[in-house]
């Protein structure tokens, strides 16, 4: 399995990292409607699943794959100098921006407000992601060659995404109560 997924590797890097990460957001939309949510089978929402699966497909997993050859091409003068500042760009450019993307994308694709969903989730979603993902793209930089950089990302992404998909349904429902809560006020008013 590996010498193939290798060798998918070597012949379509793009296309075989955007399959992989579509694969991986779905899944961890899968383990956050059963494993955190504990929906059920019968209630499991595939359009949740198939958002997922679609923004890493067809969003991250490209996004992700140039950053990180991107961020290949910075060399500074030793090897912890340019850990640390490929690790700063990524926590400092990527992470936001992609976070932004995530949110606002899953919002478009559920027919919802974008900026009620951003006020809702970014900021939280941006301080775990500070919690969790400098410490991984340290090692990832480090020890990981670039073109299993992204695999790194989806594998440990599995636990990531379940965390995004749990707080992206959150932010909508959140977003939903402040939108009830002003259309109230509005009422009341």
């Amino acid at each position: 399995m590996l010498r193939w997924y290798q060798s998918m590797l070597a012949k379509r890097p793009l296309l075989t990292q955007s399959v992989t990460t579509a694969v991986l957001f779905g899944t961890g939309d899968v383990l956050a409607q059963q494993a955190v949510e504990r929906r059920g089978f019968k209630n499991h929402e595939l359009a949740r699943t198939a958002r997922m699966a679609a923004y890493g497909g067809a969003i991250f997993g490209p996004a992700a794959t140039t950053w990180f050859k991107l961020l290949s091409r910075v060399q500074l003068s030793s090897t912890t100098a340019t850990t640390v500042a490929r690790v700063a760009a990524d926590q400092l450019l990527f992470a936001p921006t992609s976070m932004f993307v995530f949110l606002s994308s899953m919002s478009i694709l559920e027919g919802t407000d974008p900026r009620k969903k951003l006020e809702a989730a970014y900021k939280p979603a941006l301080i775990k992601n500070w919690m969790v993902w400098p410490f991984v793209q340290m090692g990832n930089f480090t020890l990981v060659p670039l073109e299993h950089r992204v695999l790194v990302v989806n594998i440990v992404s599995l636990g990531w995404n379940c965390y995004l998909s749990f707080l992206n349904s959150q932010g909508a429902t959140a977003a939903d109560g402040v939108e009830a809560g002003s259309l109230a006020a509005e009422k009341h008013d």
